[in-house]
């Protein structure tokens, strides 16, 4: 080895998949905002006209590591059911999602599903044709399961920021809201907000979409009889 190989090793290629997983790792320890083409760069060590050979901008670097977090869901497993396979897809889905906080937000964000996204919504799809849904009825599931396919979805209102003293007429004027503020289940981390249990909120919700599919395929529910 001579002393410049010795001064300068050799450095790993740089390609689409280093750099996607490089700005994962990096969105997941910084944050989605502070990430730039740049600061991946220096945390590549690389100058950043580099990085263009691979991805041709911001976007087309966040379609990627959209596709990259979906690409970690795991795959249909074995189950007794339709039910219990898409269940348990989704719960994947979610944890992936815990797991990259961002994430969520960028496939919000994205004008249009991604290669790894139409593949997994294909895959999903045709778990629930496998279990005897009409193509019909699952075009409707896919609508109404929305986001949750991908283990997240939108509540109404974000009531996870800071709180002043409460209302003493609160009560009073809104006596149902009240009610059921008290007999929420309280989470500190929760991501819906309300002092909710996230988990549960969103398992809740599932079983019941996922029930009253069943229901329907069992009726021949079809989008032309529909009351």
């Amino acid at each position: 080895m001579t002393r410049q190989e010795a001064t300068h090793p050799q450095r790993i290629p740089l390609n689409r998949d280093r750099v996607l997983r490089a700005a994962v790792s990096l969105a997941d320890a910084i944050g989605i905002e502070a990430l730039s083409m740049r600061r991946l760069a220096q945390d590549l060590d690389v100058v950043p006209m580099a990085l263009y050979k691979h991805v041709a901008n911001k976007e087309e670097l966040l379609d990627g590591m959209a596709d990259a977090v979906v690409g970690e869901i795991d795959p249909p497993a074995a189950g007794p059911g339709w039910q219990h396979v898409v269940r348990g897809r989704i719960l994947s889905a979610r944890r992936v999602l815990l797991r990259h906080p961002w994430a969520a937000r960028v496939i919000a964000s994205r004008t249009g599903p991604t290669p790894a996204m139409l593949a997994y919504l294909d895959s999903m799809a045709g778990t629930f044709r496998d279990g005897g849904l009409s193509a019909d009825l699952t075009h409707h599931v896919m609508h109404a399961m929305g986001s949750r396919l991908l283990g997240f979805s939108q509540e109404l209102f974000d009531t996870s920021g800071p709180s002043g003293p409460p209302d003493p007429g609160l009560a009073e004027r809104y006596p149902h809201i009240a009610e059921l503020a008290a007999t929420a289940a309280h989470d500190g981390a929760s991501t819906v907000g309300g002092g909710c249990d996230d988990q549960f909120e969103f398992e809740f919700a599932l079983d019941i979409l996922l029930g009253g599919f069943e229901s329907l395929r069992r009726q021949g529910w079809t989008s032309t009889r529909r009351a």
